[in-house]
């Protein structure tokens, strides 16, 4: 896939990378990057020589037909690994077990700390579950990525890319060792996860948020709602009106009208 999919796109998009020496060339670590589009899963190990495993949602994989086992093929292909989110605390725990499965192979692991894509192009608060436990469970390095303008490339529904060229800054890897043995208390986990969010922040230069991107999604998806149903009550409230006034109009006109003496019986 490296060559299948990553030359292609080197070639096409030209990504420029700074900080590549910070990637070890060997041994397990964790790259945690912003997320700004479905492309930053391929550009990331587009650039890099070794492997990096990402998690994927576990229907990719099992999705019957032609169509389900090209799409298993393909993101086996890259480096996911199936996560299930039938569970009780659904993909939270399997990922963390993922992930610490590839770390202990010495191998390279991708999340995305936020959790989901920016819906803005605003860095927005880490969740401190999957990255500081990881981390913590491990003790491998945390290696702070940031993704340049991977969101105008393809942004959220869009299937055709624009080509430009992306960018891809890697920070030096954070040691948080003085906590090893402390990933189940939440006030460590908060302070990693904060840590390395600062760290991409300063790499990708995005206005910080300090609230989860999928709340702000919700805020957005029920201000969009709000704002549809308000465009639809306009709209019936205008119906009414023009319908009050065409029978308003027509009552003023059948009132004239009685008013009017019969021409037919005015003798000349």
């Amino acid at each position: 896939m490296k060559v299948a999919v990553g030359g292609p796109l080197k070639v096409a998009f030209r990504p420029w990378v700074e900080g590549l020496e910070n990637v070890p060339a060997d041994g397990p670590a964790i790259l945690a990057s912003n997320h700004l589009s479905f492309s930053d899963s391929f550009f990331l190990p587009a650039v890099l020589d070794r492997k990096v495993t990402f998690i994927a949602k576990a229907e990719y994989f099992t999705t019957p037909g032609v169509k389900g086992r090209l799409t298993a093929a393909f993101f086996k292909g890259v480096g996911q690994l199936p996560v299930d989110r039938s569970g009780a605390r659904g993909a939270g725990e399997a990922a963390i077990k993922s992930g610490i499965e590839v770390l202990e192979r010495g191998e390279l692991f991708g999340l995305y700390p936020e959790g989901t894509r920016s819906p803005d192009g605003r860095l927005y608060r880490g969740k401190p579950g999957g990255l500081a436990r990881v981390a913590l469970a491990t003790g491998a390095p945390v290696i702070p990525v940031a993704m340049i303008d991977t969101e105008k490339i393809q942004p959220p529904g869009k299937v055709m890319p624009k080509l430009m060229r992306p960018g891809i800054r890697i920070g030096k890897p954070l040691d948080f060792s003085r906590y090893q043995g402390m990933e189940h208390d939440r006030f460590v986990l908060r302070a990693v996860t904060d840590e390395v969010m600062y760290e991409i922040m300063k790499l990708s230069g995005q206005e910080y948020v300090d609230m989860y991107a999928t709340a702000m999604k919700r805020q957005l998806a029920e201000a969009a709602k709000a704002e549809k149903e308000a465009e639809k009550a306009a709209k019936a409230a205008l119906v009414r009106a023009e319908k009050e006034q065409a029978e308003k109009e027509k009552s003023e006109q059948g009132k004239s009208e009685q008013g009017k003496p019969d021409q037919r019986r005015t003798k000349p």
